[in-house]
């Protein structure tokens, strides 16, 4: 007989039991809703609402529970249709009308809200976990390749000379925006919905400011309405991880790039690639083409969670059930693929004499021999204007402007002069990008320093 029985004449047809029971997926908050459980029935005897006899024995019961489900020895029934009621009906089995009294106060509507809340929360410290190892990986990478000239691009045309290290950090300043964006949401979403009951709190003079000290949290939610029936948080948590999938979705598509015979930047080690059924000389960068689609499916859990909220009226609805399964899927998704990810750039061999011949071939010093002009006394526009005739002038004849003569260099203007080949030489061009920000030498020691920074002061 269910729990919620009472009105009813009739059984649940079969087929409403199995359609309507979450135990399937909601049983992995076991661990979160007997948490829950004993908070609420230590403040339910703190209180007076049930004898301190009962608070202990529905304390050492669900206790017991607990260790039984982590050993294996628990069974979970579609009859009982969720964790909750699973759990409730083993302790009422276990220690009798004491488990009963475990109810008193609470709704399940409060009840799933603080078992979700409290497993969203507790996810956020190991994605940020596995995020600052995967900076971590970054900064060692950028260490040792600081001087290797590349091309920087725009368009996906060859633009501007930067270091490799240059673009990993930019990849390290996205992760960190990660970190804190998960920060932010594990702030903000830790109140307390227990005792907000199943809308409008309860007649019980609870101490709701005890269970939500017990349980972690800053306060109790301050409406019981919204207690019980928001979801705000899972959905920025969802919004947060699919901004990171993004990144991680960039990131793969620039190493499938670079893997490529027509880049070749860089290698996969072995461990980290696949090879093909048919053609032996396949190396596929497998777990970066994964990452990159798995990114859609996190991009359709939140839009999943997002439909089913969009028109649900206060409070709660069982619509609602809906909100776990892409919640979990996301998770597991997120931190399935960052410590893959991490460990591939990690074994990764860089060419960096390929990089720094892609370097060569694609006029990305033009704007160092604009400048050049520009400092002699040209206005920067006839600079760029000049410029450009020798880029069309270097295509015709099939050379860089590195290897212009002085006296073709001169056709476009007497301000050329000998020094004109160190500043138009690659490495150069790169050194003196020292603004704040840029790929010189000084600039990326100080952006690695400063991730390596972030890594230390969020690793907590």
């Amino acid at each position: 007989m269910k729990l919620w029985s009472g009105r009813f004449r009739k059984e649940t047809d079969a087929l409403v039991n199995d359609f309507n029971a979450s135990i399937h997926f909601d049983q992995r908050l076991y661990k979160e809703d007997i948490t829950g459980s004993l908070a609420h029935a230590k403040m339910l005897g703190d209180c007076g609402i049930i004898s301190a006899q009962d608070a202990a024995a529905i304390q050492n019961g669900l206790l017991s529970i607990l260790e039984d489900i982590e050993s294996g020895k628990v069974e979970f029934s579609a009859d009982n249709e969720d964790i909750h009621l699973n759990i409730e009906a083993l302790l009422t089995a276990r220690i009798g009308d004491a488990g009963k009294r475990l109810h008193t106060a609470r709704s399940r509507n409060d009840q799933v809200a603080l078992d979700f809340r409290m497993y969203v929360r507790d996810q956020i410290p190991t994605l940020i976990r596995q995020l600052l190892g995967l900076e971590s990986v970054l900064c060692r990478q950028a260490k040792q390749y600081q001087s290797a000239v590349m091309p920087g691009y725009t368009h996906l045309q060859r633009a501007q000379p930067i270091s490799f290290a240059h673009h990993l950090m930019a990849y390290a300043q996205m992760f960190s925006r990660d970190v804190t964006r998960l920060e932010d949401c594990k702030k903000r979403m830790n109140e307390c919905p227990l005792g907000c009951g199943a809308l409008a709190g309860t007649t019980y003079p609870i101490d709701r400011k005890a269970t939500a000290s017990a349980l972690g949290f800053y306060a109790p939610m301050s409406n019981t309405l919204d207690g019980v029936s928001d979801r705000d948080y899972a959905l920025e948590l969802m919004g947060a991880l699919s901004i990171l999938m993004m990144h991680l979705s960039r990131f793969s598509e620039e190493v499938i790039l670079w893997c490529s015979w027509e880049f070749k930047f860089i290698e996969l080690d072995d461990a980290y690639a696949t090879g093909s059924s048919i053609m032996p000389q396949k190396k596929n960068p497998d777990v970066a083409e994964l990452v990159r689609g798995k990114t859609g499916r996190v991009y359709g859990d939140l839009m999943s969670l997002l439909t089913t909220m969009k028109a649900l009226p206060l409070a709660y609805n069982k619509d609602m059930q809906e909100d776990k399964e892409p919640v979990f899927d996301a998770i597991d998704t997120v931190t399935q693929c960052l410590p893959v990810f991490t460990a591939m750039l990690d074994t990764m061999t860089v060419r960096t004499d390929h990089m720094r011949k892609a370097a060569a071939l694609g006029f990305i010093n033009a704007t160092d021999c604009a400048d050049y002009l520009t400092k002699k006394g040209m206005p920067f526009r006839d600079a760029y204007t000049a410029t450009g005739h020798l880029v069309a002038l270097c295509t015709t004849q099939g050379k860089t402007l590195e290897e212009l003569t002085l006296a073709e260099l001169q056709t476009v203007s007497p301000l050329f002069s000998e020094d004109v080949y160190e500043a138009l030489k690659l490495e150069n061009c790169m050194a003196l990008r020292d603004s704040f920000g840029g790929p010189a030498l000084r600039e990326t020691s100080r952006q690695i320093e400063a991730v390596e920074a972030f890594i230390q002061a969020h690793a907590n």
